[in-house]
């Protein structure tokens, strides 16, 4: 297609990335995210609910992803779900999920720098974790294909360590499948769920969420990518797919070792699954395994919040200055060290669980504008089957309000900001 060998114009972005450096960049956002970081309060509000708040998630990231595809097919334009609503619902709509998904991801990072600290170096987390912002920030400035090579290296890593993991976990003899059954864990924790009722469940599944909306960092990229209406479906489909298989596979080995009530309490929960399963050798190999995972996620975060700031600033929603694309580089360099920037602050000061919420809150509201935009396609256009973006819709509004009472706050409380700040700017150009 003609997309796919068209050189950049100005202020243009180039297409670099094929369909596995696609694929990798989700992985690498999704794996980093999820297996070390969202287990631990899913377990917590839904005890060992946390597997069928697992397939919940799943089944509603599937929603969202085959609406995604369709739309970034149709529109293939840095900005992800910012531009879909634009184009489809108006620009009140986009701009609402351009907002949510900055505020949220932008979240999301500073919890991936977190949880490179708290692996690397405990007492020195917040540190590590500004460090590690600087560093990817760099990598990401000088260009999109040398941060797609250094995802490769971190989803092959991360993989290797997954799978050591499991194996030993499974085949110890501290694995007890009867910790797998639902209602045996207390759901107590950081959490509001019970453990037993669907209260928990959802909102552990919110919680988990958090770990699949890294696809739409494939979306997002959609202006870098080659022959975009065939590589991005493709790509969304394949890394969410690998993705399930490996969270399902992570879940159950942990859980079978640890159980419910002793995995919502561990801050390291493969590290200590190792070191229970009676290989404490493991758990060194694990820590830098989990290090590696999130510097992944925070490699592919950046990359996603750029983009999309990049779009906003196009069209002014956000100051003009960050649209200007580099050069030599071609990327959208001064929107990376905004993000950067900002990415670095919350490092200095957030909390790793009380993030989590929070991005899952702007993110789930993201994907139900998505969802929203895809019911408005065509059958010409490649609109998904009819169900898709209503279960799609009514799955991210059921894990939002479902997630703790401070998340759906401070989330609800950001997107009226959000949206405050847009009518006063359409306000102000009317005089």
């Amino acid at each position: 297609m003609g997309t796919s060998a068209a050189p950049a114009g100005p202020g243009e972005l180039k297409r670099h990335l094929g369909a596995f450096d696609a694929v990798v960049i989700g992985l690498g956002s999704m794996i980093g995210a999820g297996v070390f970081a969202a287990l631990a309060p899913a377990a917590a509000a839904g005890g060992s609910g946390l597997l069928l708040g697992l397939a919940l998630a799943a089944a509603v990231a599937y929603c969202n992803a085959t609406s995604s595809a369709r739309l970034a097919a149709r529109y293939p334009q840095s900005g992800g779900t910012y531009v879909y609503g634009r184009e489809r619902l108006g620009d009140f709509w986009g701009y609402l999920a351009g907002w949510g998904f900055v505020v949220g991801k932008t979240a999301s990072c500073a919890a991936m720098a977190l949880t490179v600290g708290s692996y690397v170096w405990p007492d020195r987390a917040h540190a590590v974790a500004v460090a590690a912002v600087v560093a990817l920030t760099a990598v990401n400035y000088v260009g999109v294909q040398k941060a797609a090579w250094l995802t490769r290296a971190v989803v092959a890593v991360v993989l290797a360590v997954l799978a050591a993991a499991v194996t030993a976990c499974l085949t110890g003899p501290a694995a007890d499948p009867g910790r797998w059954a639902v209602g045996t864990g207390t759901g107590t924790g950081t959490g509001t769920g019970t453990g037993t009722g669907w209260h928990g469940v959802l909102q552990a599944a919110g919680f988990l969420f958090f770990a699949f909306a890294g696809y739409a960092r494939i979306a997002t990229l959609g202006e870098e990518v080659r022959d975009p209406q065939r590589t991005i479906p493709q790509a969304i489909r394949t890394a969410l797919g690998i993705t399930l298989v490996v969270y399902a596979a992570v879940a159950l080995a942990v859980l079978a070792v640890l159980g419910p009530d002793q995995l919502a309490r561990s801050a390291a929960p493969l590290a200590d699954a190792v070191r229970a399963a009676g290989v404490p050798g493991l758990a060194p190999a694990v820590r830098v395994g989990a290090a590696v995972a999130a510097l992944g996620s925070l490699l592919a975060l950046i990359l996603g919040v750029s983009r999309t700031t990049l779009a906003m600033a196009r069209d002014r929603h956000l100051p003009h200055v960050l649209a200007a694309v580099h050069p030599r580089f071609q990327v959208p360099h001064r929107a990376e060290l905004a993000v950067g920037a900002v990415v670095a602050v919350l490092a200095a000061t957030a909390d790793v669980r009380g993030a989590i919420g929070f991005s899952s809150f702007g993110v789930l509201a993201y994907y139900a504008v998505a969802n929203a935009a895809a019911w408005t396609l065509t059958p010409a256009e490649g609109r998904p089957p009819r169900a898709v973006p209503i279960l799609g819709a009514a799955g991210c509004a059921a894990l939002a309000f479902a997630l703790p009472p401070a998340s759906v706050l401070w989330g609800a409380a950001v997107l009226a900001l959000g949206a405050t700040a847009y009518g006063v700017r359409k306000a102000s150009a009317r005089n």
